[in-house]
């Protein structure tokens, strides 16, 4: 379980994040007709009084063990691809932005309640039209299988009678209970746990033979060993990022979604894009252009 801690970014501390060198759950899914449909520019439905975005903070929940889009950094502060993208909104909007720590098994409970404002942590938004409301996607995402490159391990039947762990509530758990339960049938077991990061050690302390995975996780742990792992050239779903917000929170999320599209318009996602480079994260990936 995630502990919750709560952080608060100022302005200055908002310039002085983007300028550091810093290094960030999915579903299944792979409609990009799904995905239009249910996003913040197709929101001519929304009631006139809605007024989510009248708002003077915007509360992120995150994981904060999910490199490279949510993280806590070698100075100890949170950093990561979706926090950078936060900070900007929110300066941009002139709203106070605040970092909070969740149990993943609680987003839910916390969002309704108000304890925070939207999931913006690499969250993948097919399969969950119907629970909140949506920014636009963002990010192009899939999810993938990742084993040690000595385990002979090729292809998605060769994991027949072999040991696949995912995170809890992930997009890669539900496409093996959902679309590719066939493939999961042959597993020896499917088994889940809190984080990605503990995933990996497992894989690699050869606990297991497999993780389930975005891919966005995968290219980050390959980055940052290459020599260790490789990648299954079949994919088990194709999918977006979004930012999920309370359903209803129509307004709120067209606003960001606009100020996302901004920030691409004048290069600022494309050089956040560079930044986290070498951590698996591709402007070729941005849906907002």
């Amino acid at each position: 379980m995630l502990s919750r801690r709560s952080f608060i970014a100022s302005s200055a501390a908002l310039a002085c994040t983007a300028a550091l060198g810093l290094i960030g759950c999915g579903n299944s899914g792979s409609s990009d007709k799904g995905a239009a449909s249910t996003s913040a520019a197709d929101t001519s439905a929304s009631s006139a009084s809605d007024q989510s975005d009248q708002i003077s903070a915007l509360t992120v929940g995150f994981d904060q063990a999910y490199p490279p889009y949510g993280f806590v950094g070698d100075d100890g502060n949170f950093t990561g691809f979706d926090l950078d993208l936060a900070a900007e909104v929110c300066k941009r909007n002139n709203w106070e932005v605040k970092y909070e720590v969740i149990d993943w098994d609680a987003k839910d409970t916390l969002l309704n309640s108000g304890a925070i404002t939207c999931i913006w942590n690499g969250f993948t938004m097919e399969g969950r039209e119907d629970d909140y409301t949506f920014s636009d996607p963002y990010m192009l995402n899939g999810q993938v299988v990742v084993v040690k490159k000595d385990s002979g391990i090729s292809s998605l039947a060769d994991l027949a009678g072999k040991t696949v762990i995912t995170q809890t509530d992930s997009a890669a758990q539900e496409v093996l209970e959902g679309d590719k339960a066939d493939v999961a049938a042959t597993f020896a077991s499917l088994e889940t746990i809190g984080d990605y990061n503990t995933a990996f050690m497992q894989l690699e302390s050869g606990a297991v033979d497999a993780v389930a995975c975005d891919l966005s996780i995968a290219q980050y742990q390959l980055a940052a060993k290459p020599d260790a792992y490789t990648q299954l050239d079949e994919t088990l779903s194709s999918e977006h990022y979004a930012v999920g917000f309370k359903k209803g929170s129509n307004a709120l999320a067209k606003k960001v979604t606009d100020t996302l599209k901004a920030m691409d318009a004048d290069g600022f996602v494309k050089t956040l894009c560079d930044k986290y480079a070498s951590y698996g994260i591709s402007y070729d990936n941005w849906q907002l252009k």
